[in-house]
């Protein structure tokens, strides 16, 4: 019983001398500033996603009139008119994305003022439990019969008493704030970092559609001076391009067929394995960009009335290390010393599988050579008018074309999707 009463006036006297603590927990001034800001700038990032909204919507009509103005027949007008169309919507997109950069750069800014509260309510509270600790360890040392003489009667011994009946569980309210404070904080950090690679991610696509416009541009400018306004001209340029492509389209072909069955016979392949226990698939990507500048059957493909394109384009830089997808031999690596001629290297695979790279501006290899995944085989190229580019092209990148049994299929099916 004594042990029992002890305890009662201990916890008593904590909460007496304890009061001043929970006067303190609160900058009612800082949040109320934080929160003001804080609203200012959702308000501000609902602005921006309104905006981007309608620009979008304005980049879908742009791609309806594109899609409309491909149903009819191949002319010059009709391709003019589908640059146009694609050169305002690439236009449209960079403003787009724009935005969207404006407005994660604004949602980070508001979580980093929601981190600074989560973390200013954290610190007060475990000031305000550590103080209490103290005061319960200084008081549990004193005489309960000094604490007992600070009251007057015995009236307000019993409500001070009532009231430290209830303090237990406001101590455990307390914890259960400081625990979902912590587990808030942790989800906005976390939001945060998550918007920063976001914000890292738009700036390179923002880069990356900069480009894409530059191209287009200088490509609608090249095709008016190779035509000259003339529609005889430009049939006459489209049924050359047809039978360039052709050309090489029959040269692959033919290469591939005559290297595997040779390599079938001395037994350097394999055929009918399983790839993915072989270690062929996935593919590696052949440069470090991940970025498409053109997909597989690309119904935006520049030159899509002179072929469907039979592989996807990623942006590289001129001079871009090109590696090898997976082992192999080398069919072909074709050099050239003019920029009308298409150089590129061909590799056999295992299972049927072939790759293609394109529009290289060296090439490191040779026919007959074994390379392994990730070795260098040449450089890329692809800016207009550079040895090697050939002519279908409006800007640097590679061509990766992934074939099987011979015939083109989306590498993108292939390719490791680590990125």
């Amino acid at each position: 019983m004594k042990k029992r009463v002890f305890l009662f006036i201990s916890i008593l006297t904590a909460v007496f001398l304890l009061k001043p603590f929970f006067v303190f927990t609160t900058n009612t001034g800082e949040v109320a500033g934080n929160k003001i800001e804080i609203d200012d700038l959702n308000s501000q990032i609902n602005q921006k996603k309104e905006k981007i909204a309608e620009l979008e919507k304005t980049i879908a009509d742009y791609k309806a009139k594109i899609a409309a103005t491909k149903s009819q027949a191949t002319s010059l007008a009709n391709q003019l008119t589908i640059l146009d169309n694609y050169i305002a919507q690439v236009d449209l997109d960079i403003l787009a994305t724009q935005e969207k950069i404006d407005a994660t750069g604004l949602e980070i800014q508001s979580l980093d003022l929601s981190i600074v509260d989560k973390e200013t309510t954290i610190t007060k509270q475990q000031k305000l439990l550590a103080g209490l600790i103290r005061t319960i360890y200084y008081e549990n040392n004193k005489k309960y019969i000094e604490v007992m003489a600070a009251y007057a009667n015995f009236s307000d011994f019993y409500n001070r008493v009532h009231y430290v009946q209830n303090l237990e569980g406001d101590l455990g309210k307390s914890a259960k704030t400081i625990r979902i404070a912590k587990e808030e904080l942790q989800t906005k950090k976390q939001q945060r970092e998550d918007q920063q690679k976001s914000y890292q991610t738009l700036k390179v696509s923002l880069d990356n559609k900069k480009k894409d416009l530059e191209e287009q541009t200088q490509y609608k400018e090249d095709l008016l001076v190779q035509t000259k306004y003339s529609e005889s001209k430009y049939n006459t340029l489209v049924q050359n391009l047809k039978k360039e492509y052709s050309k090489i389209e029959n040269d692959i072909t033919s290469i591939e067929s005559q290297v595997r069955k040779k390599l079938e016979a001395q037994k350097k392949i394999t055929e009918g394995g399983n790839p993915q226990q072989n270690g062929l698939l996935p593919l590696s990507w052949p440069t470090q960009s991940r970025y498409v500048t053109a997909y597989f059957h690309d119904q935006n493909y520049p030159y899509r009335n002179i072929f469907e394109h039979p592989a996807i384009d990623i942006r590289a830089s001129h001079g871009t290390p090109i590696r090898a997808v997976a082992a192999g031999y080398i069919a072909r690596a074709r050099t050239c010393t003019v920029a009308s001629c298409y150089a590129y290297v061909m590799i056999i695979h295992s299972d049927g599988f072939s790759t293609v790279y394109g529009h290289l501006s060296q090439i490191t290899v040779s026919a007959d050579q074994f390379v392994n995944r990730g070795d260098t085989i040449g450089y890329s190229g692809a800016t207009p008018n550079t040895v090697g580019a050939g002519p279908f092209t409006t800007g640097p990148h590679l061509h990766l074309e992934v074939r099987k049994d011979g015939i083109p299929v989306n590498a993108l099916n292939y390719l490791a999707q680590d990125y």
